[in-house]
């Protein structure tokens, strides 16, 4: 499986940005897809994953109720939609992709094979 990542850029504080993750290859082995996050100097931190098949979606609390990971799979795709940006948002955005049933695992990096390149969000203050 092969994740391309895109949408970043720079945005302002309160502004909305989406990011899209493409997958290629054995998309049929997908299970889960993730979004994460590093900031600079920080380790990769949990932001949203979604089942791909079902309705099953999972935030961490600080974007709870601001993004909203969603999925078209006819496109292969995967959004995450980010409104009410902040300044600690900012940081490279990563998809990742699992072909296990991770279950109550998915907000951990390792649980996923397969990552896109990453692509940087900026929100300015």
């Amino acid at each position: 499986v092969q994740l391309q990542a895109s949408g970043g850029g720079l945005v302002q504080a309160g502004g909305s940005r989406r990011l899209s993750c493409v997958a290629s290859g054995r998309t049929f082995s997908i299970n889960y897809m993730g979004w994460f996050r590093q900031a600079p100097g920080k380790e990769h931190e949990f932001v949203a994953a979604i089942r791909w098949s079902g309705a099953s979606t999972y935030y961490t609390d600080s974007v709870k109720g601001r993004f909203t990971i969603s999925r078209d799979n006819a496109k292969n795709t995967v959004y995450l939609i980010m409104n009410s940006l902040k300044p600690e948002d900012t940081a490279v955005y990563y998809c990742a992709a699992s072909s296990i049933p991770i279950l109550e695992k998915y907000y951990r990096p390792g649980s996923y094979e397969y990552w896109g390149q990453g692509t940087l969000v900026t929100v300015s203050s």
